[in-house]
């Protein structure tokens, strides 16, 4: 039993280690968004809103204040930025565009791992825009 136990850990520890250490491909993480609506799927969501280079500015600044998100690729200059933001945990990996075009701000937050996200990208996305609003 013990050594089952012991087993376990070790698969569960090295899971871990993959999902915190597994490189991301900036290349098929940092692309432009291409949805034109708000749209959500089981993987994340899309939101987009009305804004010029300052309400991108500002989303993009209120992104960088979640905990444990970092830039993975792009600027805010660039006016193309995608973040990577971690679970508590596990490290789990969701990655969010946020980019400036045609007199929008558009956003695809989206899961790395798995094939559903419970809703989390979604709420972050209305977090961002809310934090922006002033709600």
């Amino acid at each position: 039993m013990l050594t089952g136990l012991l087993f376990l850990a070790m698969v569960v520890v090295a899971l871990m280690a993959y999902v915190r250490l597994s490189p991301l491909d900036t290349a098929r993480w940092h692309r432009p968004v291409e949805a034109t609506s708000d749209e959500e799927h089981a993987g994340g969501a899309v939101r987009i809103v009305a804004g010029d280079e300052a309400l991108f500015r500002q989303i993009a600044a209120a992104a960088l204040r979640l905990p444990r998100t970092t830039v993975l690729a792009g600027s805010v200059e660039a006016g193309h930025v995608t973040y990577v933001t971690r679970s508590v945990f596990f490290g789990f990996p969701d990655l969010t565009t946020i980019e400036r075009r045609d007199g929008e701000v558009r956003m695809h937050a989206r899961l790395r791992f798995g094939v559903s996200d419970l809703g989390v990208n979604a709420k972050r996305l209305e977090g961002l825009i809310a934090a922006v609003e002033g709600g």
